[in-house]
């Protein structure tokens, strides 16, 4: 990987040192990369031609909060399906969730291993710039996904997914009538080792079956277990 024509990650950090920190270990791995110390200078930069392809983003700004910064990020045509990994010294679950449900994509908690977050970084562009498989439609009942096209509908309708609820819904009609363990989906659509909170999971469960509306119903939980799309309708 080049810097010349490596991913570009656009780093929102208003602590100077940390930024830069960042900012060298990206570098240095070859990725291009854009900078930011506040929640409005983060929204010029992702504004522009290339968008980025990451955006690691903190929580605590001294304008807009992260929260606000990514929920507009998903309102941008250019940016609604752009990867965003936050990045903040809060742990309460409630943050994460609050995070997930604005369209966070991963969440890391301040102090971090500069490795670690490298492969974080590495972790989600893998899953989301590798590319679907190029295969026929997935259809089920109402429910069609299309691989190539990168769209779902309802009903004939378009359904608008980030990235990460695509993968998931993706993996899930795949494979229909097999019980997908949070583990394993941490593993499959993530693309690391499950080593965060199952609640990652549930919350983008949650939100894929809001997004769907009555076709949410064939995402089922099996209790303790998992999720799966049933191989057949409930009668």
């Amino acid at each position: 990987m080049s810097g010349s024509d490596g991913p570009i990650v656009l780093v929102v950090e208003d602590e100077d040192d940390l930024r830069m920190t960042v900012e060298y270990n990206l570098r240095k791995e070859g990725y291009r990369v854009r900078s930011a110390a506040t929640g409005r200078a983060a929204l010029v930069q992702a504004g522009l031609t290339p968008p980025p392809d990451l955006v690691l983003l903190d929580l605590m700004l001294p304008d807009l909060s992260g929260t606000e910064v990514c929920r507009r990020l998903r309102q941008a045509p250019a940016t609604r399906s752009t990867p965003v990994v936050m990045v903040t010294a809060r742990t309460e679950e409630v943050d994460r969730i609050v995070g997930f449900e604005v369209g966070a994509d991963d969440y890391v908690t301040k102090p971090f291993s500069v490795r670690e977050l490298m492969l974080r970084v590495r972790a989600v562009l893998r899953r989301t710039t590798g590319g679907e498989p190029v295969t026929g439609p997935l259809v089920h009942q109402d429910l069609r996904l299309d691989p190539e096209a990168h769209e779902v509908q309802v009903d004939g309708v378009e359904v608008e997914l980030t990235a990460l609820e695509f993968r998931l819904l993706a993996t899930l009609l795949e494979r229909r009538g097999r019980v997908q363990t949070r583990e394993r989906l941490l593993s499959d659509v993530w693309g690391y080792s499950p080593d965060t909170t199952t609640r990652t999971v549930d919350t983008h469960v949650r939100r894929l079956r809001a997004k769907l509306g009555e076709a949410g119903r064939h995402v089922e939980t099996v209790r303790g277990v998992g999720y799966r799309i049933r191989a057949e309708a409930p009668e």
